[in-house]
């Protein structure tokens, strides 16, 4: 048998092909963002809605639940729409109806009218997140090229809530808190156009059918699980419908598991869940999402109550902490975890992120953000970047071709669920430190603000002891070596 030496010009449709998988990597990561940016980008401009359109304190939670809430609950769902109906499709249709929902939202003249639009932006985000990511794993191969587009995937899906606060900053105080609405329309005409001219329809599921039983289990079960939690940060955990749709939510999604084991269809095939890796990433997921939102949250309430931070300053005072993640993805996914393996990168980064938040404890109320913030900041950074993009590339790498949306989508329901936990427990656990922290003291000003000061280091210690939770699972969970999970491999849309 000949080998024959390759022309120069046969290089060309390599090399072009190779192009093209960046652009698709573009217009993929766009996309994402404004799906992650939404996380966040609203929060600081809360305030200024609620001047606008009158809404009370109990009510302003919805904002940011509404949005969450249909995220979480159909993403299982969306992931399996693209499988059925082509990922191309799916992925238009849901950048399609992400940017005529934030138009909605925007334009919304009631309150009413606002968590509508919140609303929408979650269900056509849940069709559309599950939808990029397969797009990337069937675009790029096994390989070097894969591990750098995650990478940099992972580094986008890990600062988006990031630079949510600061854009949200930007716009609010310079346009309209509208704006952090309406910019999603610029993300949703780039997604369309670079993806209607450059992705591939990909391969529908054979004549596999939708798994209508499977669909209502898991998204009402993780409707009660979501809104059990957001309903425990007003009613608190001692409150009876706290814990009734959590009960009904874990009930729910525990016969969704039972119903997955024999339906001909799956909505999520338990084969994705078997693999050892893959469940490890999916709780480092978990995990990383939690701790993410607690630092978003009350580090951006320090910030801007403790410390009179404008809503861009304290954008601006998150850039560091990105800045940190996307250089040590860069390392985690092109060094370390070849190297090493995700078993010492991803439990290292929990460590490291562990590390960052116990720092955060020393702030008071007037200590120097260069001192007392930015270094924490840039440790917490260098942590996730080892945990967010080697996760997400185990919870997705060997993946057959048909299952790529459900196990994208099963990822993005980590993500979301994460956050949602963070927030609850972190937000309840706060609250009731602050309480403690007032009883038998004169509520004078220093001493509220003193209060809230607690506050804050109680949530970032139990943030702290969430990371090493997550570092002694994940080090235990994860197979030794450098090898993913035994699957087959993803075919490339391309080829």
């Amino acid at each position: 048998m000949s080998i024959d030496t390759p022309h120069p010009e046969s290089a060309a449709p390599e090399d072009g092909r190779d192009s093209r998988r960046w652009w698709i990597l573009a217009v993929i990561a766009v996309a994402q963002l404004m799906v992650v940016l939404d996380a966040t980008i609203v929060n600081i401009a809360l305030p200024s809605a609620q001047r606008d359109l009158g809404f009370s304190d109990a009510d302003r939670q919805w904002v940011v639940t509404a949005y969450s809430l249909a995220f979480g609950s159909l993403l299982l769902i969306g992931g399996r729409l693209a499988d059925l109906f082509g990922h191309k499709v799916v992925f238009l249709v849901g950048a399609v109806g992400f940017a005529l929902s934030s138009a909605l939202a925007g334009a919304a003249d009631s309150f009413t009218l606002l968590i509508c639009g919140r609303a929408l932006q979650g269900v056509f985000g849940a069709v559309l997140a599950p939808a990029a990511l397969s797009l990337l794993n069937l675009t790029f191969p096994e390989g070097k090229g894969r591990a750098r587009a995650l990478g940099i995937f992972g580094a986008i899906a890990g600062t988006g809530g990031a630079i949510g606060l600061l854009l949200g900053g930007v716009l609010t105080e310079h346009l309209s808190w509208r704006w952090t609405l309406y910019v999603n329309l610029v993300f949703a005409v780039l997604a369309l156009v670079g993806g209607g001219l450059l992705l591939e329809g990909g391969r529908r599921a054979g004549r596999a059918r939708l798994d209508l039983p499977g669909t209502l289990l898991v998204s009402a079960g993780l409707f009660g699980v979501v809104y059990g939690l957001g309903n425990a940060e007003s009613h608190g955990w001692s409150s009876a419908m706290t814990w009734g749709f959590l009960a009904l939510g874990a009930v729910l999604v525990a016969a969704f598991a039972a119903w997955q084991s024999r339906a001909a269809n799956p909505l999520l095939p338990l084969r994705i869940l078997r693999d050892r890796d893959r469940a490890a990433s999916f709780s480092a997921i978990l995990v990383a999402a939690s701790g993410m939102f607690g630092i978003f949250l009350f580090l951006t309430y320090y910030l801007q109550v403790s410390l009179s931070y404008t809503p861009v300053g304290t954008g601006i005072a998150f850039l560091p902490m990105i800045v940190a993640l996307v250089v040590s993805a860069q390392i985690a996914t092109n060094l370390t975890v070849p190297k090493l393996g995700v078993r010492v990168a991803v439990p290292t980064g929990m460590v490291l992120a562990a590390v960052g938040m116990t720092w955060l404890t020393n702030i008071g109320l007037d200590t120097s953000y260069n001192t007392h913030v930015l270094p924490p900041l840039l440790v917490v950074g260098l942590g996730l970047g080892h945990v967010v993009p080697p996760a997400l590339g185990t919870a997705t790498a060997g993946v057959g071709r048909d299952d790529a949306g459900a196990a994208s989508a099963a990822t993005n329901t980590m993500q979301q669920i994460g956050g949602s936990i963070g927030t609850a427990l972190l937000n309840t656990i706060a609250t009731s430190a602050a309480s403690s922290y007032l009883e038998g003291r004169t509520p004078s000003r220093l001493v509220q603000a003193q209060a809230q000061l607690h506050s804050f280091t109680t949530a970032f210690w139990w943030g702290a002891g969430i990371f090493g939770l997550g570092a002694v699972c994940t080090a235990l969970v994860y197979r030794s070596g450098t090898a993913a999970p035994a699957k087959a491999p993803v075919e490339s849309v391309s080829s």
